[in-house]
């Protein structure tokens, strides 16, 4: 991989952190991208919106978008997209605000039942 477009995916993974950091959710980049699979983990970051297991998350970034934007347009003004192949589990594609929204009642309500259970 070419140090620019290494760089690129650097800095695309670090401002995903940010934005959970800055909506009040827990993440972190997973060290070297996943490479060394640190903690087992082959992805780019994890998020902690469900407790203390992370959920792991790749990040992509393409100049072009080549590929995104058959996703974009088959979103459209929907809020998510689901994606079925034959013989395959279904997948979800989610504008980021709409996630941040999804994960952050996931959070919330994570907290509010540890803090039951101490009570």
């Amino acid at each position: 991989m070419a140090k620019a477009s290494r760089d690129k995916g650097l800095r695309r993974e670090r401002a995903i952190v940010d934005i959970h950091i800055k909506c009040g959710l827990s993440a972190e980049r997973v060290p070297l991208s996943g490479a060394l699979r640190y903690r087992g983990n082959g992805a780019d970051v994890d998020l902690y919106v469900r407790g203390a297991e992370p959920l792991k998350a790749e990040v992509k970034a393409r100049g072009e978008g080549d590929g995104f934007k058959t996703l974009e347009r088959w979103l459209g003004e929907n809020d998510a997209l689901f994606l079925w192949r034959d013989r395959a589990p279904p997948m979800v594609v989610l504008p980021l605000h709409i996630w941040l929204e999804i994960a952050g009642r996931s959070a919330r309500a994570n907290a509010d039942a540890i803090a039951r259970s101490v009570q």
